[in-house]
């Protein structure tokens, strides 16, 4: 199951952007990550949520972490409270939890495999302009001119 890591931060005031700009540029190529977001939440508080394949991934780039933490340290406040700078939290997933918003994930899936059959499915040759077949009679069929019966 997933892990996460949350990081919790206080920005000192104008250095908002900074910040901001540091996350937006970082080398999250480390191993195991999958992805993470950096949130507002107000008062010049910001949280960081990763998600990484285990918990053994967020263990090993820790270093990588602190080191990326070292770039930003400046434009942080102490959080009070013995904290310092950052106070962050990991661990494994418990659940995992999905939308069921009703029928989204369902018609993204048919239009995926819809496009799967698509691409599979062999292209079919144009004619050439001297190919065009006429149109089949019907027998029996009116010719359009309505002929009543005893009248010519």
């Amino acid at each position: 199951m997933a892990a996460y890591n949350i990081v919790r931060f206080r920005v000192k005031p104008g250095r908002e952007q900074e910040f901001i700009d540091v996350h937006r540029n970082a080398d999250l190529g480390l191993p195991g990550f999958r992805r993470g977001g950096l949130v507002d939440t107000g008062d010049n508080t910001y949280c960081f949520v990763g998600e990484w394949e285990n918990f053994d991934a967020i263990a090993n780039a820790r270093a990588r972490m602190i080191g990326m933490l070292d770039q930003f340290r400046d434009c942080l406040e102490d959080l009070g409270n013995g904290l310092g700078v950052t106070d962050p939290v990991s661990g494994e997933a418990v659940i995992e939890l999905s939308s069921k918003v009703s029928g989204a994930a369902p018609r993204a899936r048919k239009r995926a495999k819809a496009a799967k059959r698509a691409a599979k499915t062999p292209a079919k040759k144009p004619r050439g302009p001297g190919s065009i077949r006429p149109a089949k009679k019907r027998s029996g069929a009116k010719t359009g001119r309505a002929v009543r019966a005893g009248r010519r």
